[in-house]
C-alpha cells in the first residue's frame, strides 16, 4: 500500500475529505520520523514497534568491481512486527500472497 492508497482508504471509510486525510497521514508520518530522528522508539500495540539501531563502520565490497569500500557508521530505523499483526499475516485471511507459488 502506498501513501496515496492509504489516503484513499481513509476517505472511502467515512466523512473525511481527501485534503483532510492527506493532512492527517502527513502529520502522523512527520511525527513518527521526528521521534525516530530523536532516537525515540514508536510502539503501536497490535501492529509493531519502530526503533533506531546504530551500526558500526565496516569494510564492504563494491559488487561490480569487488574493491573494498569503507562504510561509515550509521543509524537505521528497524521495525519489529507485533504478535497480532504477525498472526493475521501468517493466517492469511484466505488471501493468497502475490507472486508466490504453492509449496511442492
Amino acid at each position: 500500500m502506498t501513501k496515496s492508497e492509504l489516503i484513499e482508504t481513509l476517505t472511502a471509510r467515512g466523512e473525511i475529505t481527501k485534503a483532510r486525510a492527506e493532512l492527517i497521514v502527513g502529520c502522523v508520518f512527520d511525527a513518527m520520523v521526528e521521534a525516530l530522528r530523536r532516537g525515540e522508539g514508536i510502539e503501536i500495540r497490535g501492529f509493531g514497534s519502530f526503533t533506531v539501531r546504530p551500526y558500526k563502520p565496516y569494510t564492504g565490497r563494491n559488487p561490480r568491481t569487488g574493491d573494498a569500500v569503507q562504510v561509515a557508521a550509521k543509524r537505521l530505523p528497524f521495525f519489529k512486527v507485533g504478535k497480532e499483526l504477525r498472526e493475521i499475516v501468517n493466517n492469511g485471511r484466505g488471501r493468497p500472497i502475490t507472486n508466490s507459488r504453492p509449496p511442492g
